[in-house]
């Protein structure tokens, strides 16, 4: 939901490392089909009525954006692969958060999809009550995982924003494929204004469904002056990393815990987990160091931890892969901020073996000029990495930005990411979607289109026009299912959906 960001500049060699043998061939991608509502599912979203989240609205502070669909992520069953679960922000605010998170559902490997029929309860809007555990007036950053027993687990921030500084990280669980979902379960809840719980992942086990993790970091600041403006450029904080555990399935979770602190006005952010063929846990970050000191470099870094006992104990020390050097993303015509994941990394691993990849945001390759598509890779669990490229993105001289990455059971590498390469001097900003994928583990890539151009211009904005800081890319035998935001409105009336894809 709210991030920090400095930015400096720096050059580092790029390093070159052995190829992995995966199967080779082109993709082909499907058609695209629209899995998110539209306009808003949600009562009084368009000022006809009491709001869903039962407070005024001249209690609330910012813009709401009904029908707006943002920030999705998608998560393939293991037990059955033609099932697929789907999660974004549903009517999205101008400063924070949306009136819920939706969920959705495909049967049939993504050919069609249903919204489940019963949502996790993360906000007032979407059902959520004293009783069932989400009695919130907004929700952000959705997550899916699943079991290798077909489990899923939905995670969510929760939070208020008239009436307190209630927020918590919840997670709802489904045993039917995503039709239907549980109440949610409280991970951490704080109620101070010196402290926020934010940008959250899940991730069940690969190799044992007893087990699932949470991981997030909680900022905190030193006076309650500072919470308003968490995430907005602040400094003078706290940020370590958290982390809660299930060894029931989901019936029960562990106390959350701190697993990692970086120290007095430092933080972590985006913090994900992936597992390794061995069983290993390794969590990707972005570790930031407001002031330098004798032994760190301050700014942004992107960095691992890791776990060899499922998360037990971890790693006391981070290990840094490489600096991360985003220049931001911006309307090349106006100037106009566009927001997107330039400061989170994101990460998977292998399932054949013990290579895990790392993808970011990074403006070196064009001297700090336009964010390009990085890439670095561990053969070894995430002990030692090498950076393959600060630009894997196929055109240079456009910004590439909000990379997700995935690997097929074959080893394939795909990449999908988003760039402004079609785009002119003029009115509209021309967006596409691309998926690129390697068989070499990383040496090179082949590229194909998803889905049509769309106008960024018509999405809500949120610190910028905003379709969100991640997307998702699903991965089954065979088949990548790309799963993104496109704006569907205007600068006078913002809208947004949520697409789906497959590539085989």
């Amino acid at each position: 939901m709210k991030r920090s960001l400095l930015v400096f500049a720096t050059a580092t060699a790029l390093v070159a490392l052995p190829s992995s043998t995966a199967w080779a061939g082109a993709l082909t991608v499907g058609p695209v089909v629209q899995v998110s509502p539209t306009g808003s599912p949600f009562p009084g979203a368009d000022a006809d009525g009491p709001p869903c989240n039962g407070v005024p609205g001249t209690a609330q502070t910012g813009q709401n954006f009904p029908g707006t669909e943002v920030e999705p992520w998608i998560a393939v069953n293991p037990a059955n692969t033609a099932n697929l679960i789907g999660g974004w922000q549903q009517d999205r605010w101008s400063n924070g958060g949306a009136n819920g998170l939706f969920y959705a559902y495909s049967t049939d490997a993504g050919a069609s999809w249903r919204l489940s029929a019963t949502q996790p309860p993360f906000s007032r809007c979407a059902g959520g009550t004293a009783a069932n555990g989400g009695d919130y007036e907004r929700a952000s950053d959705p997550w899916v995982t699943i079991s290798p027993d077909g489990t899923a687990y939905a995670m969510s921030l929760s939070f208020d924003v008239a009436l307190s500084n209630n927020n918590a990280m919840l997670i709802s669980r489904s045993t039917d494929g995503g039709r239907t979902w549980g109440p949610a379960t409280t991970l951490r809840r704080d109620t101070s204004f010196n402290t926020l719980n934010d940008k959250n992942s899940a991730t069940a086990d690969r190799l044992d469904s007893r087990f699932a993790y949470a991981v997030w970091d909680r900022l905190e600041f030193p006076n309650d002056a500072a919470a308003p403006t968490a995430g907005e450029r602040a400094v003078g904080f706290r940020g370590p990393t958290w982390f809660a555990r299930t060894t029931s399935g989901g019936a029960s979770w562990e106390p959350a815990r701190m697993i990692y602190d970086p120290g007095e006005v430092n933080q972590t952010l985006g913090n994900q987990i992936v597992q390794t063929a061995a069983g290993d846990l390794v969590n990707g970050f972005n570790l930031i160091f407001n002031f330098k000191n004798s032994h760190k470099v301050r700014g942004q870094n992107v960095a691992v931890l890791r776990s060899t006992d499922r998360g037990a104990t971890w790693d006391t020390t981070a290990t840094i892969i490489d600096r991360l050097l985003t220049a931001g993303v911006r309307d090349p015509s106006t100037g106009a901020a566009v927001r997107t994941g330039d400061i989170i990394p994101e990460i998977a691993a292998d399932p054949r073996n013990e290579t895990v990849y790392v993808v970011w945001q990074d403006a070196r390759s064009t001297g700090g000029a336009r964010d390009q598509i990085a890439l670095a890779r561990s053969a070894d669990g995430g002990r030692t990495w090498t950076t393959l490229s600060h630009a894997i993105n196929k055109v240079p001289g456009t910004q590439a930005f909000n990379p997700a990455v995935s690997v097929l059971p074959d080893g394939t590498l795909g990449v999908l990411y988003q760039d402004f390469r079609n785009d002119d001097a003029a009115a509209p900003l021309v967006t596409s979607t691309w998926l690129l994928h390697s068989h070499d583990g990383g040496q090179t890539f082949d590229e194909v289109k998803v889905g049509a151009d769309f106008d960024m211009t018509g999405a809500p904005n949120a610190g910028g026009l905003f379709v969100g800081d991640y997307m998702g890319l699903g991965a089954a035998p065979g088949t990548f299912h790309p799963f993104f935001g496109r704006a569907t409105g205007t600068p006078d009336a913002p809208a947004s959906d949520i697409y789906a894809a497959r590539a085989d």
